[in-house]
């Protein structure tokens, strides 16, 4: 059940101001009866709302890009840490979205929030094989030893061995500039698998999951749902 005021607000209607005006207007119907009470809770599943005479088409999923910035948790709620969650409007926290995987504390870019499980499942399944690219800044010159190393796979300060992933040196030198993908994603992975080899990540951004990559006219903390395009192409229903 939603409060009509929400549910409309969702659904394109205006602002949740100028929905109360369309209610207080008459134009509003649930089930053919007019409905003026911002408050009053539907079930758009069940009932029938229109505006206007027009029904209302209820959009039970919702896709979101985050370009998530430092020192924000990639979490639904915490007692403590500011959350992706928090950082959405509340027009879109009503659908109770989560991030899709997580970005470390310190890490920024792309992060995906949505409520479609079935979506997240499948897009994080370690069988799907998913790549993950970042763009990362690294505390010490990157080697061609590293990228063979990579390209083989590292075992982690725990004895876990990563799948292959690629390395891309974009500059090398006290500090190096290089691209990652990896198709796995182990807790703090990346960090580890330089620490692995005697380096030390000092900047991380994830620049594209799958076939979505980020847009970079998103400032770190901005958002935007995905376009259908988009959603076609993470649901593999379409070409990019």
């Amino acid at each position: 059940m939603l409060r009509i005021d929400k549910l409309l607000a969702n659904m394109g209607y205006g602002t949740r101001k100028e929905v109360k005006k369309l209610l207080k207007a008459g134009v509003v119907k649930v089930d053919g009866m007019t409905i003026k009470d911002a408050k009053t809770h539907v079930d758009p599943k069940a009932q029938v709302v229109t505006v206007w005479g027009e029904e209302v088409e209820y959009k039970p999923f919702i896709y979101l890009m985050m370009n998530k910035p430092k020192g924000v948790i990639s979490a639904t709620e915490d007692a403590v840490e500011e959350t992706v969650v928090d950082l959405l409007e509340e027009e879109d926290r009503i659908f109770d979205p989560f991030p899709v995987g997580r970005l470390d504390k310190d890490t920024e870019g792309l992060l995906l929030l949505t409520n479609d499980g079935q979506l997240a499942h499948q897009l994080l399944s370690p069988k799907k094989h998913v790549p993950k690219i970042y763009e990362a800044i690294i505390d010490g010159e990157v080697t061609e030893d590293d990228v063979v190393a990579f390209q083989r796979g590292v075992v982690l300060d725990d004895g876990y061995e990563t799948k292959p992933a690629e390395l891309v040196v974009i500059r090398s030198g006290l500090r190096s500039d290089v691209r990652i993908t990896i198709t796995e994603g182990k807790f703090h992975q990346i960090k580890r698998m330089f620490q692995a080899v005697g380096k030390r990540v000092v900047y991380l951004k994830r620049i594209q999951m799958g076939p979505i990559s980020l847009d970079e006219t998103l400032e770190p903390g901005e958002y935007r749902e995905l376009t259908d395009e988009e959603i076609a192409l993470l649901k593999g229903e379409g070409k990019k």
